[in-house]
């Protein structure tokens, strides 16, 4: 399976692209200019020798042609970027991990993109692909530190759910991640505006936070189908109220 990545040039693109590759995938990383996709992927065979052989460079167009794509623009390009390589997108899953926020004095604010959330904007922009939201709370820094697991877990969510096991699959083998299936595309609204949140814990406590819910063991998706389903009570065994109604 290739992993094209448009616009991974960036810090978030580039991090997420070494950590692919640090599991097995190979990925394509993908910028306007091949010649600076080149240079991206110099820095990181030579940070990373081994990962030499999983780790590509090309224009964006070259990216697009993955087996799976991941848009990893500025938030504010991200649909218009979809839209472009429409063509070549169609039928894939697209995976859109940008956050629309912006910094107002000492404080990050969400912004609300058109459609509500960008992933629902890049699905509008291309209608025939599988849009996903996914990766959003992960940090550039702990994804380029390859040695390290990231302890975090990852909330996924899209109106396909097959494209949602697909790349709950892909988070599963990063050390450290647990894949949550989050419902459907239009609750990429709360994911993307709750990172302002994260952000702003990163700068009062000057560390680096990710997600961690509790109450849930393990990967959810290993017990669901291990699990015996409760059978409701016979109503004659509910205990009840003298009127009748249950206590």
């Amino acid at each position: 399976m290739r992993i094209g990545i448009l616009g991974g040039t960036g810090p978030a693109g580039s991090a997420l692209a070494a950590r692919l590759a640090s599991i097995g995938y190979t990925c394509v990383i993908g910028s306007r200019s091949k010649y600076r996709s080149m240079e991206i992927r110099d820095k990181l065979v030579a940070k990373w020798g081994d990962l030499a052989d999983l780790l590509e460079c090309a224009d964006n167009p070259g990216a697009a042609e993955c087996d799976i794509v991941v848009i990893a623009t500025p938030w504010d390009s991200a649909a218009t970027t979809a839209q472009e390589f429409a063509h070549l997108l169609e039928g894939k899953v697209v995976v859109s991990m940008a956050n629309a926020l912006v910094r107002v004095g000492h404080e990050f604010q969400p912004l609300v993109p058109p459609r509500g959330s960008v992933a629902a904007h890049v699905q509008a922009a291309v209608p025939k692909c599988r849009v996903v939201a996914a990766f959003h709370h992960l940090p550039a820094t702990e994804l380029g530190h390859l040695g390290s697991p990231i302890d975090s877990d990852v909330l996924i969510c899209s109106d396909d759910p097959e494209a949602t096991e697909v790349i709950a699959e892909i988070v599963k083998k990063i050390p450290g991640c647990r894949p949550l299936d989050a419902g459907e595309l239009s609750n990429a609204t709360a994911i993307e505006a709750f990172t302002a949140v994260l952000l702003q814990l990163n700068v009062r406590y000057k560390t680096r936070v990710a997600p961690k819910l509790t109450g849930i063991r393990g990967d959810p998706r290993e017990t669901k189908s291990a699990a015996a389903p409760v059978d409701a009570a016979p109503v004659s065994e509910i205990p009840q109220h003298r009127d009748g109604s249950p206590s």
